[in-house]
């Protein structure tokens, strides 16, 4: 469980609880969006940084920010696809309709849609969700993380030897990165490629001990902070700083402190 921020106690009462339930509702936009889409024939565009993109992610993208708007209007949105409305607000919905669009696409339900609430760069509340399935992650302060409402923790492994790993895109990687990336897999019990966001819920919910991902931006991660903190794990940069908003970040999640410190050690370099 996340112990509450001193700066949210001076919030109206309610107010956490009603982002609570309002970033599930956001969710569910999103998932109603989606699933129509999901193993149908479909566009896929190139944005400009060569990732794909389809009419399910800018439709749930869109449903989520008119969605924001309404409710919170004095509130910030970053969203993957349609980018920044009042960037300077201090509390700021982060959304990204489909990680793991390239999973999506080639019909494996192994994508989510991601949303958190941040206060000044800090993630507060972040929800997992997969559409399909219909599984649903979320993690807030002074509770802890749920999965489909009943509380999720994290594997009690503390050795790489007993230890899975998961990362999605190997190719992402530097030639350096894919070096330690490397040396971590081989001192773990299980490795396995792809799995985006679910990757960090199945950490999350106890399944595997570990995942990372290279230069994440913000909507790739922020909704996982809240997530895996409030299941017991322990989510960083490589070089163990905590997240924030302010910028992109290699992230790591790791269960519990001695495997963080582990593969830390094993990363330190890259």
């Amino acid at each position: 469980m996340r112990d509450i921020p001193a700066f949210l106690h001076d919030l109206p009462a309610g107010f956490l609880d009603d982002a609570v339930a309002f970033a599930g509702h956001l969710a569910d936009l999103a998932g109603e969006a989606i699933r129509p889409y999901f193993r149908q024939p479909l566009d896929v565009e190139s944005k400009a940084d060569a990732s794909p993109v389809t009419a399910a992610d800018r439709a749930a993208e869109a449903v989520m920010r008119k969605a924001i708007e309404a409710q919170y209007p004095e509130h910030g949105i970053f969203g993957e696809e349609y980018g920044h409305l009042r960037p300077e607000a201090p509390w700021q919905w982060i959304l990204d309709p489909i990680d793991g669009t390239k999973s999506f696409v080639t019909g494996l339900p192994i994508f989510g849609t991601l949303v958190a609430l941040t206060h000044e760069h800090q993630p507060v509340i972040g929800v997992i969700d997969q559409p399909v399935t219909r599984d649903r992650w979320l993690g807030a302060p002074g509770r802890p993380t749920t999965c489909n409402g009943q509380p999720a923790r994290t594997s009690k492994v503390e050795t790489l030897a007993g230890a899975a790993v998961l990362t999605t895109y190997v190719d992402a990687f530097s030639e350096t990165e894919a070096a330690a990336f490397t040396r971590l897999r081989q001192s773990c019990r299980i490795n396995r490629m792809s799995g985006d966001c679910i990757a960090y819920a199945m950490v999350a919910s106890g399944f595997a001990e570990l995942a990372l991902d290279g230069h994440m931006q913000p909507y790739d991660y922020a909704a996982l902070v809240p997530v895996v903190a409030g299941a017991g794990g322990l989510i960083s940069d490589w070089e163990g700083r905590p997240l924030t908003t302010a910028g992109r970040s290699r992230v790591i999640a790791a269960a519990n402190p001695a495997l963080h410190r582990a593969a830390l050690d094993i990363l330190a370099g890259a």
